[in-house]
């Protein structure tokens, strides 16, 4: 199977608009944490690179998932799985999970909601026909 160089642009086109759309979610996010005072350090560029990254793989991946299937389970799969691996990194690194769970769930909640606009994104896209779906694997899909 040879991957055509248009299919790569659907790829890059998918996710630098899933990345946007995450990146969008998790600003809006933190400038409500800093707001109500859940969060009393900056945003930073590790944290921000890290969430376009997420955003970036995120649209790859799911452009792959769903080819032109409607299968809900698999696009709601993709959300928490992508989700759940984020905060699982997140949760690696808690030494106090008394008072650091409640973050958790939050920083959770964040990325399932991030993971699912992305997905709207994308799913617009595809619907408006501004993406194609991939169909590398078998030209009568």
């Amino acid at each position: 199977m040879e991957i055509t160089v248009r299919e790569r642009l659907e790829s890059l086109k998918a996710g630098v608009l899933a990345s946007l759309a995450f990146i969008s979610l998790v600003v809006l996010s933190q400038s409500l944490y800093h707001f109500l005072g859940l969060a009393s350090y900056p945003f930073s560029l590790l944290s921000l690179g890290s969430s376009l990254l997420s955003g970036f793989l995120f649209g790859v991946t799911y452009r792959y998932i769903i080819r032109r299937d409607q299968n809900s389970h698999l696009r709601d799969g993709a959300v928490l799985a992508f989700a759940l691996v984020r905060a699982g990194g997140y949760g690696d690194g808690l030494t106090d999970w008394l008072h650091q769970g409640p973050l958790l769930a939050l920083f959770i909640l964040e990325s399932i909601i991030g993971f699912a606009v992305a997905r709207s994104s994308l799913d617009l896209a595809l619907a408006r026909q501004w993406l194609r779906p991939f169909s590398s694997i078998d030209p009568n899909l």
